[in-house]
């Protein structure tokens, strides 16, 4: 069997420079590693990354519609990605930031995750993605 790593998630959003201006602020991806527009298509895309090797693609679509989630659980209704996971190592110096100085809306708070020492809580995107944050002891 081949070994297979994680190389990026891609988020279909409704504005682009917003979206790749606030992945910037939040979360440090600022590298450009590819940069794609098909007029024809009515696409642009960016894929983005960070120093550690975090990398979320960002598909703008005309004629997208957004997806609305009433809870993190909400969104395993539809056959999707439901969530992008994100380790930190301070859950909640991370969701104060992203909630407070960052704009992210509150989906859930931090909370005991179902493995002993981890910790969790949910966060929205601008445009309404959802966010999970996960601390590990």
């Amino acid at each position: 069997m081949s070994v297979v790593r994680f190389h990026h998630i891609s988020l279909s959003v409704a504005n682009l420079a917003a979206q790749e201006a606030w992945y910037a602020d939040a979360f440090g991806l600022t590298q450009v590693e590819e940069r794609l527009e098909m007029p024809e298509a009515g696409v642009r895309t960016v894929v983005l990354s960070d120093t550690a090797g975090l990398r979320v693609e960002f598909v703008e679509r005309s004629g997208s519609r957004p997806v609305s989630h009433t809870d993190a659980f909400a969104a395993t209704a539809v056959q999707t990605f439901t969530h992008l996971a994100l380790s930190v190592p301070d859950l909640d110096r991370e969701f104060a930031r992203l909630t407070q100085d960052c704009g992210a809306a509150v989906v859930v708070s931090p909370a005991p995750g179902a493995s002993e020492g981890m910790r969790y809580a949910y966060v929205a995107d601008p445009e309404g993605n959802l966010l999970e944050l996960i601390e590990t002891a």
